[in-house]
């Protein structure tokens, strides 16, 4: 009888993307003052007529819209897993970063052809007023920037809601230097520019959450571990012939997740070859939620057949061996071999 060793790697040492008390706290507190200050912004900008300030106010709404999404999806996330949920609704933090992620690219196609039609048409701006109204959100973006980057930003849907914030930032600074160049030159376009700079800022923070997003969705493998040289590294293990079956994920961000098959010669120590693997994915890699199904080769076939997934390397008539029909990804073996 083939003798298997199956381990989910199921050690709790690693972190799970959130501390929910302390980030939760971070986050209402930012979310109070970034409201509060919103609606002084609206009315202040429709007095002023100044699309930064509105463009700016906007832009808050998506902030605050952003928080209350990261902490609904905070309390989701800390649900244990049953029925049908076999990992939780861990992955509501991550549509959580996507929602934020598609706002600020739809919003920033909004403020865009505004600030275009303003390009064109300048209305008549009060430069005074959005200097000082952005000075002062200036200083409430700070104060909500500090208090986001005392949450564990390693959560995609904590750092989706911090972008936003930093976004929000940077633009109130061009807001700033717009109010100041009509107040000082009477260039009432330098007010339509910095909107269309926040438009730039919105749409690179709004693609790096959906592409971070979507890599996770897809089941792509984490960003910085080469899945073709991490399997190379495990089939130059001792005793180890063959990995295959190589399947490399991420549960929610900062929880990746391992799987494959490995076979190990004849007589080898499969028991001692899992666990010394295990050892080198959570100490090299930080992949401490491993399963490995461990196979002695040639056990369900003749002794110089190796029980694999690929085509029998070398001459001769290919086969197959007969517990998987087809192979998911690349069969790594010791010495050269394709990826």
């Amino acid at each position: 009888m083939t003798e298997h060793a199956h381990s989910h790697g199921h050690s709790h040492s690693h972190a799970h993307g959130v501390s929910p008390d302390a980030d939760r706290r971070w986050l209402r507190a930012a979310l109070i003052l970034l409201t509060s200050y919103m609606a002084v912004e609206v009315v202040i900008g429709v007095v002023a007529q100044s699309l930064a300030l509105i463009s700016d106010a906007a832009h808050m709404l998506t902030d605050a819209v952003s928080i209350v999404l990261a902490l609904i999806a905070m309390r989701l996330a800390a649900r244990p897993a049953r029925g049908g949920f076999t990992y939780g609704l861990k992955r509501a933090e991550i549509l959580s970063a996507q929602a934020n992620g598609i706002t600020l690219l739809l919003l920033s196609v909004w403020l865009a052809y505004e600030s275009v039609e303003r390009l064109i048409s300048p209305p008549k701006v009060t430069g005074g007023l959005v200097l000082v109204t952005a000075l002062a959100g200036i200083v409430v973006n700070l104060i909500c920037t500090w208090l986001l980057s005392k949450a564990n930003r390693s959560s995609l849907n904590v750092e989706g809601a911090y972008q936003h914030i930093l976004t929000d930032l940077f633009g109130f600074v061009a807001t700033a230097v717009a109010g100041l160049v009509v107040l000082t030159t009477g260039f009432e376009r330098a007010d339509a520019i910095a909107s269309l700079v926040v438009v730039a800022l919105m749409l690179r923070a709004g693609t790096g959450l959906v592409r971070e997003s979507g890599r996770i969705f897809m089941e792509a493998a984490p960003a910085g571990i080469d899945p073709d040289a991490l399997g190379d590294h495990l089939v130059a293990a001792d005793e180890v012939v063959e990995v295959h079956d190589l399947h490399i994920w991420q549960i929610t961000s900062g929880q990746p997740a391992l799987s494959a098959h490995i076979l190990v010669e004849p007589g080898g120590d499969c028991h001692k070859v899992r666990r010394s693997l295990q050892e080198l994915l959570s100490g090299e890699y930080g992949i401490t939620h491993a399963t490995l199904q461990v196979d002695h080769v040639g056990e369900q076939g003749a002794p110089d057949e190796l029980l694999t997934l690929s085509p029998r390397p070398g001459p001769g008539p290919e086969r197959q061996s007969g517990h998987c029909a087809d192979a998911h990804g690349p069969v790594h073996r010791q010495g050269p071999h394709r990826h």
